[in-house]
């Protein structure tokens, strides 16, 4: 499995974490997956699936290279009386579980860990998917590549 994929897979399981109890507010029941859907193909809410996009590299002297690996987390819930409470709490959720975990071990075998996750932006659909709610949190994790 390539370094790009157990990353993306090692975040969406620290997200499984996020049980409404302790410092988190929303229960995800594990609706977390390493795959991307839009709103239109979910069925259980809250969900997050998170997905890389772009990685650019930095090579540096000495044959050092470091990977930076943007990743697209996908938030979607349901409330017919206030979704975008709802959504505004799981994301408050999933920042406080990144921070929590600004290195993270994705292949344990190797002992191969991050470096940092950095939030980049945080977006929403602002209310215009009642009783849907759409956001999107944009990382960029910074990874050695060799």
């Amino acid at each position: 499995m390539s370094k790009r994929v157990s990353i993306v897979k090692a975040i969406a399981e620290i997200f499984k974490s996020i049980n409404g109890t302790g410092l988190y507010k929303t229960n995800l029941y594990s609706n977390s997956y390493a795959k991307l859907k839009f709103w239109d193909e979910i069925q259980d809410f809250p969900a997050v699936y998170v997905h890389p996009t772009n990685e650019i590299r930095d090579y540096l002297p000495g044959g050092f290279v470091w990977g930076l690996l943007d990743i697209c987390i996908k938030v979607y819930v349901k409330n017919e009386e206030d979704s975008q409470e709802d959504l505004e709490n799981l994301l408050i959720d999933l920042e406080n579980c990144i921070d929590l975990n600004r290195t993270l071990v994705y292949d344990t075998t190797n002992n191969y860990e991050t470096t940092e996750i950095q939030i980049q932006s945080i977006t929403t659909d602002e209310g215009l998917l009642i009783p849907y709610a759409v956001g999107e949190i944009n990382l960029q994790v910074r990874y050695q590549i060799m």
